[in-house]
């Protein structure tokens, strides 16, 4: 069925009474997503009459950038006012949660399965009827059972991307051998001192923390390891940086020559003629983004959303342009010729050399250790 005819459906199912105009057209933690969804959804938006489409963020702030390169082209062009609704964490995330058990919102992005469990245990999942999104025979099996391991009778979401967070350095600086012989203890290498680069997110300096100490991330023994290799990475770096664009910044200007970074933002580095490398070292922090459907939502309109948005067209042109491998499984599609050369990409499709975090762990550890990494964040 073409885009036309299946905007057309929902535009009869809209005026039938079947969907809420007030509150289909809402996405929680959109962020840097924004640019990938806010097509389909603005594209359901004339279907139905509405003229403005929310996206709120997550935790992170949407910059003029973004706003000048994606919204607000999309607004001229369709007439459709793209709202960025961004919002911090803590008690003001725990509203807009809130807002999603009352209807607000109908579809969560969330980045990782540590998220996906988090809000089936909040109670706001549904059972998707896997009929309804055809598209999703296309996705990697190896992403699929990460989430059926959360809810083995289910599911209330699909996988849509992956990528790593792994070691950034500038070769003019950094050699590949030297990388690969010191792993990710070159973040905590004196001989590098203030040229160091981090993320000041307590999941990462935890996993690299584990790291450095020869741990498995998964199955940390020596707490007090880590956290002294936390330290030793604070006292040696520059600074944390806040957010993506502030660490290309940081690597292309030269004010670092190392740390870890999102594979997605190193691509567009290299992308632009830096000579920046790239380099996931073993058990290294491997994540994946899915589209989870929120309780109370009207379920078989959000499954044409999502099979749309995993169709093999939508889902390559959202890759390419954020430089993130796709969750399609590319044994059985053919992928184009830049997603191949991405750093995390997996060409077999079983994504055996990445390592997801354990949501149980992970979410269980979640209270002691970001109040453990604040206070050490604080110089303690």
């Amino acid at each position: 069925m073409d885009n036309t005819k299946r905007y057309e459906r929902l535009l009869e199912r809209y005026r039938n009474g079947g969907m809420d105009r007030r509150s289909f057209l809402g996405l929680i933690g959109a962020a840097g997503a924004a640019y990938g969804l806010q097509t389909p959804f603005a594209g359901m938006a004339r279907a139905q009459d509405v003229t403005q489409v929310r996206f709120d963020g997550w935790g992170g702030v949407v910059s003029e950038a973004f706003r000048r390169h994606a919204f607000d082209p999309y607004t001229a062009a369709t007439g459709i006012n793209v709202v960025d609704g961004t919002f911090a964490g803590g008690d003001e995330f725990l509203a807009q949660v809130r807002a999603s058990r009352e209807g607000e919102y109908n579809i969560a992005h969330l980045s990782g399965v540590f998220d996906y469990a988090r809000y089936v245990n909040m109670g706001l999942d549904v059972e998707l009827n896997l009929d309804n999104i055809p598209n999703m025979e296309l996705v990697m099996d190896a992403l699929t059972n990460a989430y059926r391991r959360v809810t083995p009778d289910h599911l209330s979401a699909v996988p849509y991307n992956y990528g790593t967070t792994g070691l950034a350095y500038n070769r003019k600086f950094i050699s590949d051998e030297e990388i690969r012989e010191k792993g990710a203890r070159i973040l905590i290498d004196p001989a590098y001192e203030n040229r160091i680069g981090g993320w000041h997110d307590w999941r990462t300096r935890v996993w690299y923390g584990a790291l450095q100490t020869d741990q498995d991330p998964n199955a940390i023994e020596d707490m007090e390891a880590v956290w002294n290799a936390i330290r030793e990475h604070r006292d040696l770096a520059l600074k944390y940086w806040g957010s993506g664009a502030e660490l290309m910044s940081l690597l292309a200007e030269e004010e670092i020559y190392v740390t870890e970074g999102w594979s997605g933002r190193i691509a567009a580095l290299q992308e632009q003629g830096h000579d920046i490398g790239y380099y996931d070292p073993p058990n290294g922090f491997g994540w994946q983004e899915c589209l989870f459907v929120l309780k109370g939502s009207p379920v078989e309109a959000c499954e044409e959303l999502l099979n749309f948005m995993l169709s093999p067209e939508t889902s390559i042109a959202v890759a390419e342009g954020q430089s993130y491998p796709p969750a399609l499984d590319g044994t059985k599609v053919d992928l184009g010729e830049k997603i191949p050369t991405l750093p995390a990409y997996d060409p077999s499709g079983t994504l055996e050399a990445l390592t997801f975090a354990d949501p149980a762990y992970w979410n269980g550890n979640e209270a002691e250790w970001s109040e453990t990494f604040a206070r050490v964040q604080r110089g303690f």
